[in-house]
């Protein structure tokens, strides 16, 4: 009987504990919320470029995320569900995209992703075009800026001057303009390096997203994976072959791999209604 009443009186004081403990972290995710609504609310697009998109463009290069009317809208917002679920769950900041071989269509995955990203409430979505080699982010929406990433290497501009806001709320751009010379190098580089925290820690309510090379044809991608948090791999439908899958898993052993998005198959449109 001593031993029962021992358990009852251990049981209670843990449920106490376990109590405080539970209004504790609710009180400090309380207080992350508060902070992360300061934040947003203090963000203004004072020093960066803010452009006008054009939705035909857009519409023509595949960009949908940002409008809601189109059908295939809700597949880059069932990735963003999935992908911040992940990268919450162990505190992940910095997220690459890459692919195996050219053609994918990471790069129009990754615009998406971010702009879905954007709409999250209480995300800030960055996205930087680091295919040094082929850069298509600005091309992709649309976005002609005299200053990019390439002046920012050359020590010609502020990282102020180069950020572009693309009139969607709490979604930016770092854009390349043109294909950058020994950009492995570029990417190893002690400036690449502080620049990734620097765009990490700024606020903490952003995602930064890297658009990398594809990772067969090139080292970039391996070069910088090492200082980003997460990989999200995409396959073109039909695109690879098995020993190319097998060689790209190989290279990311030891990267965090959110998983895998199947890009250019074809998606049932979902109508959502309510009765």
């Amino acid at each position: 009987m001593e031993k029962i009443k021992d358990a009852l009186v251990k049981a209670k004081v843990d449920h106490g504990l376990n109590s405080r403990q539970g209004s504790a972290s609710q009180s400090k995710k309380a207080v992350k919320f508060k902070q992360v609504d300061e934040e947003l609310k203090s963000i203004v697009y004072s020093s960066s470029t803010v452009v006008v998109l054009d939705p035909q463009h857009l519409e023509n290069n595949r960009i949908v995320a940002q409008n809601k009317h189109d059908p295939s809208s809700w597949v880059f917002d069932s990735l963003r569900t999935q992908v911040l679920q992940m990268m919450e769950e162990n505190k992940w900041r910095t997220l690459a995209i890459i692919s195996p071989t050219p053609a994918a269509g990471k790069t129009v995955v990754a615009i998406n992703l971010a702009i879905s990203i954007a709409q999250q409430p209480q995300k800030t979505a960055m996205l930087v075009d680091f295919d040094l080699r082929k850069p298509r982010v600005a091309q992709y929406l649309g976005i002609k800026q005299e200053k990019s990433i390439n002046d920012f290497f050359s020590g010609n501009t502020e990282l102020s001057e180069i950020i572009v806001n693309p009139s969607i709320p709490r979604f930016t751009v770092i854009p390349t303009n043109r294909p950058v010379s020994q950009s492995s190098e570029t990417l190893s580089s002690n400036s690449i390096q502080q620049l990734i925290v620097e765009l990490k820690e700024r606020y903490d309510s952003r995602v930064v997203i890297f658009d990398l090379p594809p990772i067969l044809n090139a080292d970039d991608a391996m070069v910088l994976l090492p200082q980003v948090d997460c990989v999200l791999v995409v396959l073109g439908d039909g695109q690879h072959t098995e020993d190319e899958i097998n060689d790209t898993m190989r290279l990311l052993s030891k990267s965090n791999i959110l998983g895998v998005v199947v890009n250019k198959a074809e998606a049932k449109p979902m109508n959502y209604y309510y009765e």
